[in-house]
């Protein structure tokens, strides 16, 4: 008997390759056909999850590496904010009270969907948190108290603005829906308002409802995803204790 022991022409080499592709084609077949198992399913859609979170991470932190920039520049950055009804103003032309509210609402829009760091010191904290952001401020601050209203202190934050420092203090209800109080030093325009100081105002304009007021230079600015009425009770509550 005689072996050939010469080596597979390209045909040859070819026809076989195309053998064994054609013997994996049906030795899968069935897999091919089958539906897609559901835990693939499940982690497609934890995986697309993930993604949407992480573009919503990158937009906000995008948003709050901004803010900062703006707040320490004078809103010179950004230069516009825009309204609902698809109108934009100039920043250069917005009153103090006004540009107050805006950064209140951005700052609130930043931090309030944060889960594991949505303040810098927690309410379990309270007595120095308040110290802390007193002392920064330069007046003495207090937390109201929203427990009734369905509301308890999450903690609060430092934040820079226009005129100083401004404090946030975060509060939470139990189907976790939050608020933010925003406060610092606002010099009003004397255009209305006693010793032009304003009553409440509300800025529906932006990311999120507010009601802000400015007392004894000190500017406040309630913001929340609420309907107006409930927005302007807890405003009313806040002033009171304030």
């Amino acid at each position: 008997m005689v072996t050939d022991n010469r080596p597979p022409s390209d045909t040859d080499q070819t026809a076989q390759d195309r053998v064994l592709a054609d013997a994996l084609k049906t030795l899968h077949r069935d897999m091919l056909t089958e539906p897609v198992p559901p835990s693939l399913l499940a982690a497609a859609k934890v995986a697309a999850e993930v993604h949407e979170r992480t573009t919503a991470w990158w937009r906000w932190g995008g948003m709050a590496a901004s803010v900062m920039l703006a707040f320490g520049l004078g809103w010179t950055v950004h230069g516009q904010w825009p309204s609902q009804g698809g109108s934009r103003s100039t920043v250069a032309s917005q009153t103090p009270e006004i540009r107050f509210a805006t950064q209140a609402q951005i700052a609130h829009a930043v931090y309030s969907p944060e889960v594991k760091h949505p303040v810098e010191v927690a309410a379990e904290q309270q007595d120095h948190l308040v110290q802390w952001l007193s002392k920064r401020l330069g007046r003495s601050l207090k937390v109201p108290q929203l427990h009734e209203q369905g509301f308890d202190l999450v903690g609060g934050r430092l934040l820079p603005g226009d005129e100083g420092a401004r404090a946030q203090f975060m509060f939470q209800n139990a189907s976790g829906e939050r608020l933010t109080l925003y406060i610092g030093v606002v010099t009003p325009t004397h255009s209305h308002g006693k010793q032009g100081e304003t009553a409440f105002s509300y800025a529906d304009e932006g990311a999120v409802p507010a009601f802000y007021w400015v007392d004894q230079g000190f500017g406040y600015a309630l913001s929340g995803k609420l309907e107006r009425a409930q927005l302007l009770k807890l405003a009313e509550v806040v002033y009171r204790q304030l």
